[in-house]
Parts: C-alpha cells; structure tokens; sequence
C-alpha cells in the first residue's frame, strides 16, 4: 500500500484539481483501504481496488459539496505534480495541468488512468466502473482535446 502512494496522489490530484483536496482524498482512501481491508479479495489487484476506493470518494465527495452549494475554485498557477527541472520543463508541465483540469471530469478521468498511470482500457474502465466502450470513448475524446488544447501553446 505504501509503494501506491505516488501514484494514488498523483491521481488523487487530477481528480480534485487542488493540492489541499489532494492530500484529504488520499488520507480518506487509506483510512477507507485500512478499515476495509478484510473485503479485498486476495489474488486481485490491491492497486485497481485502492483506485476505486479513491474514485468513489471523490463522487461522494462532489456530490456532499453541490448540496452545499459550494464551488470549486481552481488554481490559477495549476498544480506541478512531480516537476522537478528546469523552468521550461515546469511551464510545459503548467500547460498540460490547466488542459487536463479543462476536461471534463469523465474525460480527465479516463486520460489520468490510461495515458498518466498506465491502465490498459479494460482495468482503467474496472476502476471507474463502466463498460470498456464508453472508457475508450471518453479516453478517445479527452485525448483529442487534450492536444488540441495543447497545440495552441507550443
């Protein structure tokens, strides 16, 4: 679970979009993982199980907040999730956080777990709990506008 970290932030960040919200989503998850521990199924995947666990949370998450009727507000600079260069290499890394955090949340979603962690279609759609069509659909769009958006800064 330890080794999952990274990963489980680095998700954890594309999905709130905010590096306080981050670090609150993964502590929820791992206290979710801890207590839930007994229905993880031994044999099976402990990192696609803890991504769903994180996944589920955020909806919830989200849907707590609308009925409050609270907003999100985005950070302007955008997140530098493992930027550690020079600053041409940071302002590349700014161009491609504020394109994802533009997606919609499906479609981020769908990139984060395929083109950023590395999830064939089928385990990335497991996670998010859809059919594998409509994971490669949205990944296909969300592809798409992620480098037409980012065309328009290099």
């Amino acid at each position: 679970m330890v080794a999952l970290l990274p990963r489980l932030r680095r998700f954890a960040a594309g999905l709130t979009r905010n590096l306080e919200q981050c670090d609150d989503l993964c502590q929820m998850t791992i206290e979710r993982a801890l207590k839930s521990r007994h229905l993880w199924a031994e044999g099976t995947r402990l990192d696609s199980w803890m991504y769903r666990i994180m996944r589920n949370l955020w909806i919830d998450e989200i849907r707590a907040t609308n009925r409050r009727n609270q907003t999100f507000k985005e950070e302007e600079a955008g997140l530098s999730v493992g930027a550690a260069g020079d600053q041409e290499a940071r302002t590349e890394l700014g161009f491609v956080d504020r394109a994802l955090s533009s997606l919609p949340d499906e479609q981020r979603e769908a990139v984060l777990l395929v083109m950023v962690e590395g999830y064939g279609y089928q385990e990335a759609a497991d996670i998010i709990g859809c059919p594998m069509g409509t994971l490669s659909s949205r990944f296909v769009r969300g592809r798409d506008a992620l480098h037409k958006l980012l065309e328009g800064t290099s």
